[in-house]
């Protein structure tokens, strides 16, 4: 959309605010809302001052000054606010000079996307991410001196058999672990996922699909792929949607990777692939149909994966996921069809579907840095030709002891994912898309998380070891 079709746009739908949205680097969507009448081609052109330094993890105060730049093409209105509204995607760059906040999510995704084609590798790549997530009626936690606790409730979730409720309880739930795919009146979610997947058709979005998850209360919507930056747009607001339509609901919607205990968690698995002069780069005549830059692009997603886990698994919660026995992949290894690996190649007849799934990131993840990470790390192995081994067509999850020691893995905390990340981040330094500022401020972001976890007492310590 041009700046003039946003301009009449405002005028033709009496628009009466816009909404000057950007992400920060947790990940976290951001907003300030400007009058409609002051919205005009010389401030689509030349952007909005802001104060970057009230923004956790960006620039310090004596040098706050920043400039939030919208993208056009990504104009939508809101469907939520009471005030006709239209929402524009913004990336931050420098006041003075214009370029590029280097650590901006959004400016590092646009940089992707620009070292692709610059590589001559390919000239465009997509990103079909497949985000899960939880919905509850009642969610309480308290994080003090005295007490550290959660609970959260839902009517419908598996340990509500026996509960009383006002109208009855009429018994009809998934049980744990068998939440995939059930009809009504055991799915409970089909009304509010409908209007989930509907308002995002309302507001442009391309979808194709929802369903109940395999975890109580767990369910799924399905976003059909697109380029690395839209792509990461439209992750921002298929959140902001789900959130918003369950608070309408009365209800509430997490996608943190394992909200609880004993169950599955939340994954978002992305499936990738680059295409060059009109042609899927990824098609040919090796393993599944793959040609060798996509086995290259394999072995680096697995070579690099520890410290692509900063990115792709960003949370101390996201690691409560990636433990063996709950269908998370935890094994750097890949196979066609076969979900038990961090890699897995999608079964397609078509060659222009043919692609590459990373199973191991989880919705936590800043899906602009998620996905700008996962390619280059792709790259690198098709640069440095990396290779990615045989692959593992059996069920990972059940190999002897004596197997599994020979296959590595993913990372199993935090702690560890930001060591990887200090100890491994030069391809991402390629072009100029990541910066050794940008890393070094997320990482101090991520310490500072991993830091709390760590010195607070955990409620399973007490049951352990008060007594002793």
């Amino acid at each position: 959309m041009s700046k003039d079709a946003v301009l009449a746009m405002i005028k033709d739908e009496d628009i009466a605010y816009v909404d000057i949205r950007f992400t920060d680097p947790r990940g976290a969507l951001q907003h300030v809302t400007m009058v409609a009448d002051l919205v005009d081609e010389d401030f689509l052109e030349e952007g909005l001052m802001f104060d970057g330094s009230s923004i956790a993890g960006w620039k310090s105060i004596e040098a706050s000054d920043m400039k939030l730049m919208p993208d056009t093409d990504s104009a939508y209105i809101d469907p939520f606010y009471a005030e006709k509204t239209l929402c524009l995607h913004c990336s931050v760059v420098e006041p003075d000079t214009g370029e590029a906040y280097e650590r901006d999510p959004r400016g590092t995704a646009e940089k992707a996307e620009a070292y692709l084609k610059a590589s001559g590798i390919g000239d465009a790549s997509y990103f079909g991410p497949e985000a899960e997530f939880f919905i509850f009626d009642d969610v309480k936690y308290s994080v003090a001196p005295n007490k550290v606790s959660f609970e959260v409730d839902a009517d419908h979730a598996a340990w509500n058999t026996d509960a009383d409720f006002e109208m009855g309880n009429l018994g009809h739930r998934p049980t744990f672990k068998g939440g995939y795919f059930p009809v009504n009146p055991r799915d409970d979610g089909q009304d509010i996922r409908s209007e989930m997947l509907s308002t995002m058709k309302r507001i442009g979005m391309k979808v194709d699909k929802h369903h109940h998850e395999v975890a109580t209360s767990q369910h799924e919507l399905g976003l059909i792929f697109g380029s690395l930056t839209k792509q990461a747009d439209e992750l921002q607001k298929f959140k902001y949607i789900i959130h918003n339509v369950a608070h309408a609901y009365g209800r509430s919607a997490t996608f943190m990777p394992k909200p609880i205990k004993g169950d599955n968690g939340s994954g978002m698995h992305v499936n990738m692939s680059i295409w060059k002069d009109g042609k899927p780069l990824f098609a040919g005549d090796k393993y599944a149909d793959l040609s060798q830059e996509a086995l290259y692009f394999i072995g680096g997603i697995l070579t690099h994966a520890k410290a692509l886990n900063a990115f792709t698994n960003p949370s101390t919660n996201s690691y409560k996921r990636l433990i063996p026995g709950f269908e998370a992949p935890v094994l750097r290894a890949y196979s066609a069809r076969n979900r038990s690996g961090c890699v897995r190649i999608p079964w397609t007849e078509s060659p222009k579907a043919k692609r590459v799934e990373a199973r191991f990131p989880d919705p936590a993840a800043n899906p602009y840095l998620c996905f700008s990470a996962l390619l280059m790390a792709g790259l690198d192995g098709i640069k440095n030709k990396i290779d990615p081994g045989e692959a593992m067509d059996k069920n990972l999850y059940d190999l002897p002891p004596e197997e599994l020691e020979g296959i590595p893995t993913v990372c199993g905390s935090l702690r560890e994912a930001v060591e990887a990340l200090k100890a491994d981040h030069e391809f991402l330094l390629a072009g100029d898309v990541f910066t050794k500022s940008q890393i070094e401020g997320y990482l101090e972001l991520k310490m500072d998380e991993v830091v709390a976890y760590e010195h607070t007492p955990h409620p399973v310590e007490y049951s352990l070891y008060y007594s002793c």
